[in-house]
């Protein structure tokens, strides 16, 4: 990590405003001026600085920064073929071949297609957001209590460990590795922290909090956007289900506490729910009960992200993307891997019928219909107007699902599981052992696919490394205990850092 973090950018707002609407929220203001008698005086103040912290994360993962950056996982090492060569580099899941391409480092819209991966091996601005969550979860108590409750205190130190920890989060599927610190004005490097360390530390960070925070908000204009106890908790269920795919030693008890953290999400019914499959519009479009947490895109008031964003830009066409000349796509599934999702011989499944539009085509006609809200560009041309959806109550049910098969509950897995089936319309799931934990990782492919899982769960699950699974390119065991499976960290990480140290399969 570079040396000197001591002058950040925060998106202000106009407080809550920013996710009902407010029109521009790109104010500009250095932390410096942030830290003095001028600031840090009301609710007001902590209002606007916390909204910052969501447009950081925002602007870092569906901005112009990485344009592509939840797109990568959908798309690395995945079953896809694309009329792009980058694309398709991308799918065969081979970075070093990305770097060879001449426009993997240029500066501008040209980078790497216009999709800027390099941008990707950039953490900056993942620090950005942790060292002001830092900032904030101190400045919290200097707020006359006169105008600012202990109540509030605690739910916005909260939403400062949920976005630090979510941060976190990202960095460790990234990367692995990470430097990590929670104190506020931080400015000595650090080394790499090994990172089942990190999540061990995110987890304890998490748990310590997740209780202030409400179960959900009054205002329905920040629902799924601003952190809950839902989010907290599938928060937590991530983070140890990727620790325990890094610590064998402690899996078994991660998985349980997976299994304990679903169960208080699930035992709160009519706070989050799944809802009809026929309302995928509006799950889509986001600020519903099935949300947990999302990154808002608004249309109306110009707040839309970058066009590379999501699946929808590569696998539809008109009238969901572009213009009416525009009557095929830039990226398909191929036909093996939906059969494989979808076989004959397994009946019937809303998904399939819902999301998709000649889904067995294996060609340019193959439409993802999962992302469907658009918004009228210029001329005739359409963009997607979907939210980017970070964690979804399906996400979490599966998740649980998964946890409860490792640790041998089969009946509960088996229960969890089918309820995302039943919402299907689905048969339902009866297998055990082995056959039930790929049943599960496959329903996790199926539910979530254009979510930003797929490549993590090929991770997290070592899947990756295993060719049952209809990858494009199987990972060698030796590549993937090498880093293979993380991106390589951009080179001015190492400035001003002695202690700074690359993966070794980057080296």
């Amino acid at each position: 990590m570079m040396k000197n973090i001591k002058y950040i950018i925060i998106g202000l707002s106009c407080s809550v405003a920013l996710f009902s609407g407010c029109k521009k929220f790109l104010n500009v203001v250095p932390i410096d001026n942030l830290t003095g008698n001028n600031y840090w005086q009301n609710k007001k103040d902590v209002e606007a600085f916390t909204s910052g912290l969501y447009q950081q994360f925002r602007a870092k993962v569906a901005g112009n920064d990485a344009k592509s950056f939840y797109l990568t996982f959908d798309v690395r090492n995945a079953p896809i073929e694309a009329i792009d060569k980058h694309l398709n580099i991308l799918a065969a899941g081979n970075i070093r071949n990305l770097q060879k391409e001449e426009d993997w480092s240029i500066s501008g819209d040209k980078q790497g297609g216009g999709y800027g991966y390099y941008n990707m091996t950039n953490w900056k601005k993942f620090y950005d957001i942790i060292q002001a969550a830092n900032i904030l979860t101190v400045q919290v108590d200097n707020i006359p209590t006169a105008t600012f409750s202990e109540n509030d205190k605690k739910r916005y130190r909260a939403e400062a460990v949920f976005m630090r920890n979510l941060s976190y989060l990202f960095m460790v599927r990234l990367y692995g590795d990470v430097p990590y610190y929670t104190e506020a004005y931080h400015t000595a490097p650090l080394a790499r922290m090994p990172m089942v360390e990190v999540l061990e530390k995110c987890i304890a960070d998490m748990k310590a909090v997740k209780e202030d925070l409400p179960w959900s908000y009054g205002d329905q204009s920040i629902v799924a956007i601003r952190a809950t106890r839902g989010s907290a908790l599938a928060l937590l269920m991530h983070l140890n289900m990727w620790a325990a795919a890094f610590d064998s030693g402690k899996a078994t008890a991660h998985y349980v506490e997976t299994q304990k953290l679903g169960a208080e999400l699930l035992a709160n019914p009519g706070v989050y729910e799944l809802l009809p499959l026929e309302k995928s519009k509006q799950i889509f479009k986001g600020r519903t009960k099935e949300g947990l947490f999302e990154v808002l895109q608004n249309s109306n008031y110009g707040e839309f992200f970058n066009v590379r964003s999501n699946l929808a830009n590569l696998m539809t066409y008109y009238p969901y993307r572009g213009t009416i000349r525009e009557t095929t796509n830039r990226a398909y599934y191929t036909t093996k891997y939906m059969e494989s999702l979808y076989p004959t011989s397994g009946g019937p499944d809303k998904r399939l019928t819902t999301w998709f539009n000649k889904p067995f085509s294996g060609d340019a006609s193959f439409q993802f219909l999962k992302f469907i809200n658009v918004y009228g560009g210029e001329g005739t041309a359409v963009r997607n107007d979907d939210n980017i959806i970070v964690f979804r109550y399906a996400d979490a049910i599966l998740l649980a699902a998964e946890a409860a098969a490792e640790t041998e509950d089969v009946g509960e897995a088996q229960r969890l599981v089918n309820m995302i089936r039943t919402r299907a319309n689905a048969s339902q799931i009866t297998t055990t052992g082995s056959d039930l934990k790929d049943d599960i990782y496959r329903e996790r492919c199926r539910e979530l696919m254009g979510e930003g899982h797929y490549y993590n769960d090929l991770v997290r699950t070592k899947r990756i490394m295993n060719a049952k699974f209809n990858l494009s390119t199987v990972m060698s065991v030796s590549d993937f205990i090498q880093g293979a499976w993380t991106w390589p960290i951009y080179k001015d990480a190492m400035n001003n850092n002695p202690y700074m140290k690359l993966n070794d399969f980057w080296k």
